[in-house]
């Protein structure tokens, strides 16, 4: 190979390699790179803006259906309603004029960061933090996917698995939902919660118990610490559980002193409770002891239903998962012990539903997804329509009311100004015929179209 010599720079008297000559100097150089600078910070970021033209949209806050309405959005957020006249110069329009539009939808009881139910009782047992991670990522996709936007995801084995999942798709590693997040169950030990006794003389990882308590001091440090862990929520467990061997539904496991303890520490961190509880007494207890919902509340009495309404206390009840318990966990085999409890608790929960629709409570749309597979959340709306609620509520059930109870009604679940844009549309008439809104044409999240 031949080399050339390189040629010498030209040296200054001091023997120095001249700056360049494109400034006089360096000092003006650096006087104009701060002021762009300052140019820069000072101003306003451009504001992206894209629209929406939908053909048909549910307005959930008055119980309506407006016609060819366009919707302006800018920087992920809605800035305008307004009646479509002409295309707009100033932005992309996505045209939705043959589809019906709602919000986002909201599933206020999902598993997403965990594993799906099978007939093992020990299932969360036989795999890692990571690999329930992963598995996490591929359910927020298709529960986005499906057309539910936002979740309260109430509970993982694997502690903080949610609080990575959320950050991860906050952060815009991974498409999902948003989520508002528990961390680990507040639960006693052998509880509907816990996962030690499921396997006798195989040792239950750390990260499977950090919220078992033993009393009211315990259940204040261990709220405490899920909270300084990143947890936006509590999710306690009031009583047994249908899908957790040794425990019935019917029976309180925490006290109510416990109970009250875990939502007064929750209020110190600007936050709430949840309660799993099917139990009458247990439910009664976590109503006195201030929790914002009830979860599935299967065997509420009157006085319960009674004491929800005067309360405010919403009742998230899974009123789909029977069937799909019986007809799958008949299949592949699901212990005797969980049929029981199901055929026990499902017929039960459908009637007090109805006669929490009729005495007017709170009800949100909870679906315990997880136990049956992620994505098809939304067949629970039929079941909702068919046990005393018309179309219209069961949508506001999963849109306003369940962003009401989350505490993030001015962020979602309406088409309104000052909302992120997050919404679904649907070929058909969700009114006319509720199970349209299983099989959602498109979905947008923050403005982004995400199928």
């Amino acid at each position: 190979m031949i080399q050339r010599k390189a040629r010498a720079l030209p040296r200054t008297r001091r023997g120095q390699v001249p700056r360049p000559r494109l400034f006089k100097n360096w000092r003006t150089l650096r006087t104009l790179a701060k002021a762009l600078a300052t140019i820069l910070l000072a101003a306003p970021a451009h504001a992206e803006t894209s629209y929406v033209r939908a053909g048909r949209l549910v307005d959930v806050e008055h119980g309506t259906v407006l016609t060819n309405q366009l919707i302006r959005i800018a920087n992920g957020r809605i800035t305008a309603v307004t009646p479509w006249t002409t295309a707009p110069s100033d932005g992309p329009v996505t045209d939705w004029s043959h589809y019906m539009v709602l919000p986002g939808l909201i599933d206020m009881h999902t598993h997403i960061a965990d594993w799906e139910q099978t007939a093992n009782d020990a299932e969360p047992l036989l795999h890692s933090a990571q690999d329930v991670a992963l598995v996490g990522a591929a359910h927020a996709r298709r529960t986005l996917r499906a057309g539910f936007t936002t979740v309260h995801d109430v509970g993982c084995y694997r502690a903080f698995t949610d609080v990575a999942l959320r950050n991860a798709i906050n952060k815009g590693w991974v498409d999902g939902p948003r989520m508002n997040v528990v961390g680990a169950y507040i639960t006693i030990k052998g509880g509907g919660g816990d996962m030690d006794g499921v396997a006798p003389g195989i040792p239950v990882p750390a990260d499977m118990r950090v919220g078992v308590v033993t009393d009211p001091e315990d259940t204040r440090r261990k709220v405490d610490y899920l909270f300084r862990h990143g947890v936006d929520s509590i999710k306690i467990i009031a009583t047994g559980a249908v899908l957790a061997e040794g425990t019935e539904p019917g029976h309180q496991e925490l006290t109510e002193d416990e109970m009250r303890a875990a939502v007064e520490e929750a209020q110190k961190h600007g936050s709430w409770v949840a309660a799993h509880a099917h139990g009458a007494e247990g439910i009664k207890a976590a109503i006195r002891a201030g929790v914002r919902s009830i979860e599935h509340a299967s065997l509420i009495d009157y006085e319960g239903i009674t004491m929800a309404k005067a309360h405010s206390t919403f009742l998230d009840m899974d009123i789909y998962d029977g069937d799909y318990i019986e007809q799958v966990g008949t299949q592949q085999g699901w212990s005797a012990s969980i049929l029981r409890k199901n055929r026990e608790t499902t017929d039960a929960q459908r009637t007090a539903f109805r006669e929490a629709v009729q005495a007017g409570v709170k009800l949100t749309f909870g679906t315990d997804a997880g136990v049956y597979p992620h994505g098809t959340n939304a067949r629970q709306f039929a079941y909702m329509v068919r046990y005393g609620m018309t179309p219209m509520q069961a949508i506001q059930a999963a849109t306003i009311t369940s962003a009401e109870l989350l505490g993030w009604q001015k962020d979602v679940g309406v088409v309104a100004p000052g909302h992120y844009a997050d919404l679904v549309a649907v070929n058909g008439d969700a009114l006319a015929d509720i199970t349209v809104l299983e099989h959602v044409a498109a979905v947008i999240k923050g403005g982004e179209v995400v199928r």
